[in-house]
């Protein structure tokens, strides 16, 4: 039995949740908000952050992209590392990418202003110039999603791979607020309906956060 201890619009959190999916492999998901920091998660997570997987006989698994690529190990259909180093290179540059660069520019500016604070300190104001700042790299990130496809099929070469789930996972986040500039960026776009497409990723599109509604076209596959 699987157990997933993850938050809905946490972009590591629904990494994980559509490699599971992808991989068509059953489990047990539980919301766990971090910054709660309660002590039954801190008992598994000692960082107290998510997401992190336990299986039964087995240590707890965290970090999202050891998770991945774990389960990528275990059940390799269908792959989404590929089998040629230089080829599992790029997919790994590209997911860093998306979780240090763009998380750091776009979806902590953006998601961690507009609704982890909201949440987690209801008395805060949202950084206004943090909030402009997201916005301005947005443009710079879709911009390289939309190069990189042009030359490719997926965006680290001919085959779906974890670079793009990371991408849309971030993505996803930003969008459920509506966010993002998708009418300037059409080759980005294009991509990311192709992702939404994928019967893996219309789980977390479902997700809804109580007193927060996501934007009308969020899990629309035609907008």
């Amino acid at each position: 039995m699987r157990t997933l201890y993850h938050h809905p619009l946490c972009p590591f959190s629904r990494k994980v949740r559509v490699v599971l999916a992808e991989k068509k492999l059953e489990f047990e998901p539980v919301i766990e908000s971090p910054w709660q920091a309660r002590d039954e998660f801190l008992e598994i997570s000692p960082f107290g952050e998510v997401p992190v997987l336990v299986q039964d006989n087995a240590d707890p698994l965290s970090d999202a992209t050891a998770i991945a690529e774990y389960l990528d190990e275990l059940h390799r259909e269908p792959p989404l590392l590929p089998s040629d180093p230089l080829d599992r290179a790029e997919v790994r540059r590209l997911v860093g990418l998306f979780d240090a660069k763009f998380n750091r520019e776009v979806t902590v500016p953006l998601v961690g202003e507009k609704i982890v604070k909201r949440i987690s300190q209801p008395k805060a104001e949202p950084d206004s110039k943090a909030i402009r700042a997201g916005f301005a790299a947005i443009h710079r990130h879709l911009d390289t999603i939309a190069w990189l496809t042009e030359r490719r099929t997926w965006l680290a070469g001919p085959q779906y791979s974890l670079a793009d789930i990371t991408a849309a996972a971030h993505l996803s986040c930003i969008d459920y607020m509506g966010d993002v500039p998708w009418e300037g960026h059409m080759g980005a776009k294009d991509w990311y309906v192709r992702v939404k497409s994928r019967p893996a990723f219309r789980a977390v599109l479902a997700d809804h956060l109580p007193g927060i509604p996501p934007a009308r076209h969020y899990a629309d596959l035609d907008f």
